[in-house]
């Protein structure tokens, strides 16, 4: 089946090499207007037509309008909304999130592209303060708006939703509003990238990092019962979980983009002790991902504007590197077009051979899947080595040693695109 694959694969690449590229230009242009709104805290002025978050929203979602009215509407705008009460909103806010769907072949399977609009200074109650939040994270914002330009001249299977969440700085809370609704509305979500904090690259010590951005993921999966975590140690599943396989998708991209970043597989959910927006996802089983900076600024984060013993204060745009955040775009809008065209991955894999010199593997077949991928490799490395591609639900890998190998299973459309690949683990009993 492998040669049946391959000549369609080749019109795919063919499809990316005609693809826009990021501008940065057009980025700087996003972060400039998101700045220039004073202050986006949660709690800021829903309702002031210039500053605000509530001005900031509205560009937003009149932004990814326009850009729908460009491609025959194909970008619907919607707002989803809940009243959170927390220790940093003690009186309750309303977090709203702006959300643009570009309707792919199958409505309820989706892939998620966000960044979180709301910002802060030192203090996270005072919500009227100059917080420009350029880079922490409007360049997350600009992100999203730049995928949709460049992403809504195309047709996919998956629906896409871009999104800019609020919410952020008081807990998370637009993206537990977006998972919850993900979960209530059936949504099948093959893959969550979270753009936080991409786009500067001298660090606080004053090094310059502008060949890699790093990529959190989770590895033992924060949504899985104890049995279920004992059963993944049991199969060595523990760096194969949907989210590592995820960042391994993003890496394997990556490397195809010339000139651009290397993918940094940083093998913890999220920067240490720290967290973020793809974190509500992982708890309700979703692939979700972290893409941020390879070196932070700390003084250009969560900071009042100032000055202090020569050192200056706050998330400012002239801190940004627009060419750097054009390149961690590239690899956002590559990956997605991939996971939008592939099928969903495949929902359970397992694997048999006990005493036996051969490999039987088992998967649950997919709904418009034109074949599938056996990927295998030894237990002793760490990215998949050998491939096959096949028909059915079931195959044998013939003199592949259950004992030493991994194995995983993903789904190919007609053209080629490849799913996330699902680790394939022991038979349920």
């Amino acid at each position: 089946m492998r040669s049946i694959l391959l000549l369609p694969a080749l019109l795919l690449a063919t499809t990316a090499e005609a693809r826009d590229t990021p501008r940065p230009d057009r980025l700087r242009a996003d972060v400039a207007t998101l700045v220039s709104f004073g202050t986006r805290h949660t709690a800021s002025d829903p309702d002031d037509p210039k500053r605000g978050i509530g001005a900031a929203r509205r560009w937003f979602a009149s932004a990814l309008t326009r850009i729908g009215s460009g491609c025959g509407n194909c970008i619907t705008v919607a707002n989803i909304a809940r009243g959170f009460t927390g220790p940093r909103a003690p009186n309750g806010v309303n977090v709203v999130d702006v959300l643009g769907f570009q309707q792919g072949r199958d409505p309820k399977r989706v892939v998620i592209v966000m960044g979180h609009i709301d910002s802060r200074v030192t203090d996270v109650m005072d919500a009227t303060s100059d917080a420009p939040g350029a880079n922490d994270d409007a360049s997350g914002v600009a992100l999203v708006l730049e995928a949709a330009r460049i992403l809504s001249k195309e047709k996919f299977d998956a629906t896409i939703v871009y999104a800019a969440l609020s919410g952020e700085e008081q807990g998370l809370w637009g993206a537990q509003l977006l998972a919850e609704t993900a979960k209530e509305r059936g949504w099948t979500v093959s893959a969550v990238l979270n753009n936080d904090i991409v786009g500067n690259t001298v660090g606080q010590d004053g090094r310059r990092v502008a060949d890699r951005v790093r990529v959190f993921s989770e590895g033992i999966r924060a949504s899985e019962s104890i049995e279920q975590q004992t059963a993944r140690r049991a199969a060595g599943g523990e760096d194969d979980g949907p989210s590592r396989a995820l960042a391994k998708a993003i890496d394997s991209v990556a490397t195809t983009l010339p000139g651009g970043l290397d993918v940094f597989l940083d093998r913890r959910p999220d920067r240490f002790g720290r967290g973020g927006d793809h974190e509500p996802f992982l708890k309700l089983g979703y692939p979700a991902i972290r893409f941020s900076v390879g070196v932070e600024n700390y003084d250009a984060q969560h900071q009042d504007l100032r000055r202090e013993g020569g050192r200056v204060y706050g998330d400012t745009i002239d801190r940004m590197d627009f060419p750097y955040l054009a390149k961690v775009t590239a690899i956002n809008v590559a990956t997605l077009a991939r996971l939008a065209t592939a099928p969903a991955a495949p929902a359970t894999a397992s694997i048999d051979g006990a005493l036996s010199t051969d490999t039987t593997v088992r998967w649950a077949p997919v709904a418009n899947a034109a074949g599938y991928r056996i990927r295998w490799r030894r237990n002793d490395t760490q990215g998949w080595t050998d491939s096959r591609d096949v028909t059915g639900a079931e195959a044998v890998l013939k003199g592949v040693i259950v004992d030493d190998h991994f194995v995983a299973v993903s789904s190919l459309s007609a053209g080629g695109a490849e799913s996330v690949p699902t680790f394939a683990g022991r038979p349920l009993r």
